[in-house]
């Protein structure tokens, strides 16, 4: 059992709030649990009035934890779940999946850097806000910036996922959700934890992408508030306007974007489905996004894309006719999401068992597998490792 005396009041009492909170019970609830008025338990969730051991045991269980999850020293408690709750009028089911999700993802993820003693690297610029100025103008000269700020120019951009997980230092999550889900992707701040993205594995590779830039706009222009998109999104808001329009212009900047496009005009003279499979390949982006990156830049007459659409589109046999087997793209991104655990994961979690910095229990616990499961990633690690211990031998 952890020792109560090693975390103050005010710290148990912040835990028990988000734990509540994150388990969708209301203070009158959790006071009849352990026979308190609301008042007492607003003061114990307060710090004001020490909690009991055995208040800590009822509450715990009701709100699907174990003491020992709430009450380790290197637990990360957050909130997400009731700050996204906040932001939406309604709440859905869909929603809710993918921010606890995302909330577990995050306080595993943290906890185990904690206990190991990593510390994931952040190279965040200043965020800019667009509280003033036309939104659309505002994010083609935010994601001009942001380009300029991490120095890769304005050609296409390879990989934006490893530029947002390893340049910027943004948490970056793809796992998959409910087959039914409409939510693409997930953004959240918090000054503790940092920056963290979620984004949904069922989605294909070039929607993935478009989601990722989108969730980008928002870590740069409106960090402070956390974010749902979802594959039917109107874009009314501002923030939303806003993001959209950044997810566009960084990954398709204006002039290099044109370039391109009027050098592959030169030769086929108009805009042709070849054009559309070739453009959109060098960019990284859907041929959607590029036909419609192209319409709002005016190099494509309005309803160009629907036209295509109307047609049958341009489907993936079409980019295989044109591209051959480079039109395959390789995701790992789908095979990592297809596992219980992702690779840095599945590290952390032999290391801290290894290093019997948690048990087996705790373990599955705090990243909600099966200790079966957890069980076949170590054992699957240690093999590994005991193949290898000859290496030590070898002379420097």
């Amino acid at each position: 059992m952890v020792d109560l005396n090693e975390l103050s009041s005010q710290e148990i009492g912040r835990r028990l709030r988000i734990a509540r909170e994150n388990a969708g019970v209301r203070q009158e609830e959790a006071a009849r649990i352990v026979g308190v008025s609301r008042p007492t338990l607003v003061s114990i969730e307060q710090g004001v009035r020490r909690v009991r051991i055995q208040e800590i045991q009822a509450l715990a269980r009701h709100y699907g934890l174990s003491v020992n999850a709430l009450l380790r020293r290197e637990a990360v408690h957050t909130d997400l779940v009731p700050r996204f709750r906040r932001l939406r009028e309604a709440e859905d089911a869909e929603t809710t999946e993918a921010v606890q999700l995302l909330n577990d993802l995050i306080k595993a993820e943290v906890e185990l850097e904690n206990l190991l003693g990593i510390q994931k690297g952040r190279n965040y610029p200043p965020e800019r806000g667009i509280n003033s100025g036309d939104v659309v103008m505002l994010a083609e000269q935010h994601a001009a910036e942001l380009r300029e700020w991490l120095g890769i120019g304005l050609g296409p951009i390879a990989d934006v996922f490893s530029l947002i997980d390893r340049q910027l230092g943004v948490r970056l999550y793809q796992r998959r959700l409910s087959s039914t889900s409409k939510v693409a992707g997930l953004f959240s701040f918090d000054e503790g934890i940092g920056a963290s993205i979620l984004l949904n594995a069922n989605h294909p590779l070039p929607r993935r992408i478009q989601s990722a830039a989108h969730e980008l706009g928002h870590f740069f222009g409106t960090r402070q508030s956390p974010e749902v998109l979802e594959t039917d999104e109107r874009f009314l808001s501002r923030d939303e306007r806003y993001a959209n329009a950044f997810g566009r212009s960084f990954m398709a900047p204006a002039e290099s974007f044109s370039e391109s496009f009027r050098r592959i005009m030169e030769i086929t003279g108009k805009i042709t489905a070849r054009l559309i499979i070739l453009l959109a390949d060098e960019y990284h982006i859907s041929r959607q996004a590029c036909c419609l990156r192209l319409e709002e830049l005016g190099l494509a007459k309005k309803g160009t894309w629907g036209w295509f659409e109307n047609r049958g589109g341009i489907t993936d046999e079409h980019a295989r006719e044109v591209l051959g087997e480079s039109a395959i793209v390789r995701d790992p991104a789908k095979t990592d999401a297809d596992r219980p655990l992702s690779h840095r994961m599945s590290l952390m979690a032999h290391a801290a068992w290894k290093r019997d910095l948690m048990s087996e229990g705790q373990l599955a616990e705090l990243l909600k597998i099966s200790r079966l499961e957890l069980r076949g990633i170590i054992d699957q690690i240690e093999l590994e490792e005991r193949e290898t211990d000859d290496l030590v031998e070898l002379p420097d």
